[in-house]
């Protein structure tokens, strides 16, 4: 179980970085049709890319893990949240929830559930 974890939480950071880092344009766009505020997807952004470099470093230190694949199940909720909130048809709800859904894996295996 260990390795599919680890998979998971590579796929989650790289998403996770690819979408905050590479794709930003759309983020900006997104949020703003959420009506969000600047500050707020600033923070979430930097929160989210902090948690993707702790689901790496957990490979190594496994102590790590938990906390940030919780955090990280947080946010991807409230990203179904907002998807929800104006409306999106159901493909824009995939992404996160196929991030929601890993990161709950991850923390399910590193808590001892799974």
């Amino acid at each position: 179980m260990n390795t599919f974890s680890k998979c998971a939480q590579i796929i989650i950071a790289l998403s996770v970085s690819y979408v905050w880092i590479f794709r930003y344009d759309n983020i900006v766009k997104e949020f703003k049709e959420y009506e969000i505020p600047d500050l707020l997807r600033n923070f979430v952004g930097a929160l989210k890319i902090a948690l993707s470099t702790l689901l790496i470093a957990g490979i190594w230190y496994p102590a790590l893990i938990l906390v940030p694949a919780l955090m990280m199940t947080g946010l991807m909720g409230c990203a179904q949240a907002a998807h929800f909130k104006v409306k999106h048809p159901w493909p824009k709800f995939v992404p996160s929830a196929l991030l929601l859904f890993l990161s709950l894996f991850v923390a399910g295996v590193h808590s001892g559930l799974i």
